[in-house]
């Protein structure tokens, strides 16, 4: 779990500093603003920090270990050409420092980058111990109709995605869980299965959703409802159950309000079972979608952290607080309100 994340002279931020809740995390800004980068970048992190790949890992982290690592996962998550095109270019060529806290009372992982470095980092404090789940993201585009064969073809040969896609499809693969988590796996997973329209199934190498007429191949169902179906197989198999964080970048990306709608108290009831849920969106409705759940009742207690990135010329700034009205004014959201204005403006002008 993410507690904190600084970037300095990280890409679009000079100097940015995120607090981030341990349930509901909104990220709003115009196109440009480093939604994305601040994604990749906290995600990154934490899957250095939680590694999934079992083989050369040390039983402890070390400094040499994580300077490696971090690079790797740097350019395999952003993609640059280089590394040092990470560094926030300004005049003074200042090196770009990224501080995180996974945990209260646990030492930081500190590091610096060079703008001039091709593979290096610099480690100057770590955490001693691993944690414990992998994070989970998911970028804009499903990936349940890729998923056959995507891994080990990605393992095998140079293709031009992030790794993101690699890390999500193994997790999509995992087993379903057994035990204890069952019940409560139910209880997240059957809202989900009755929007589809029945239970995720993965057989051969394939996806399908099982419904009432038989098994429909993932390549057969709706873009957004194959959204939903990632949901629920990672629910189902316990990637997202009792503890972790998931990364979302747009979940309203090809989605109609009434599944939003059902998106957004999925992501509040992730949040309240011990998810710590980080979200990326332009969506007017999903903010208030989400802002309409929290001020019931049955979300009352789910922490949560909105972020507003604000472009300047001394680059990108953040407001942050517990309210959406404490990110300041976003263009992009007001541009819908504006829209909703001009419509009723013109209606009634008939």
């Amino acid at each position: 779990m993410l507690t904190r994340l600084h970037l300095k002279n990280f890409t679009v931020f000079a100097d940015a500093d995120f607090s981030f809740a341990p349930g509901l995390n909104v990220v709003v800004g115009e196109n440009g603003t480093g939604k994305s980068h601040l994604l990749k970048a906290a995600y990154a992190l934490q899957s250095v920090v939680a590694p999934t790949r079992k083989q050369d890992v040390p039983a402890h982290p070390t400094q040499r270990y994580l300077e490696s690592e971090i690079a790797r996962k740097l350019r395999a998550v952003f993609r640059p050409d280089e590394l040092g095109r990470l560094v926030r270019r300004s005049h003074d060529s200042e090196p770009c420092e990224v501080e995180a806290l996974f945990r209260p009372n646990r030492p930081v992982l500190k590091f610096k980058l060079q703008y001039r470095s091709q593979d290096e980092v610099a480690v100057q404090f770590h955490p001693f111990m691993w944690e414990r789940k992998p994070p989970v993201f998911f970028p804009t585009r499903e990936l349940m109709t890729i998923y056959p064969g995507f891994v080990s073809l990605y393992e095998t040969t140079e293709l031009p995605f992030e790794e993101t896609w690699r890390d999500t499809c193994i997790l999509l693969g995992a087993p379903l869980a057994r035990g204890a988590k069952v019940v409560r796996i139910q209880e997240l997973l059957r809202p989900l299965e009755e929007a589809m329209g029945g239970p995720v199934i993965l057989d051969h190498d394939r996806f399908y959703v099982r419904g009432r007429s038989g098994d429909l191949e993932a390549h057969l169902v709706a873009e957004g409802m194959r959204k939903l179906a990632m949901l629920a197989r990672l629910i189902a198999n316990g990637s997202l159950v009792e503890s972790g964080s998931l990364f979302w970048d747009e979940p309203e990306a090809n989605l109609n309000p009434k599944i939003l709608k059902r998106i957004a108290r999925t992501i509040l009831q992730l949040s309240l079972s011990g998810i710590q849920v980080v979200i990326a969106t332009h969506s007017l409705f999903l903010m208030r979608e989400l802002d309409i759940l929290l001020r019931g009742s049955e979300f009352a207690t789910v922490s949560r952290r909105f972020f507003g990135l604000h472009p300047g010329e001394a680059g990108v700034t953040v407001r942050q607080g517990e309210a959406i009205e404490d990110v300041g004014d976003i263009a992009a959201l007001d541009e819908e309100l504006n829209q909703s204005d001009r419509y009723l403006e013109a209606e009634a002008a008939q």
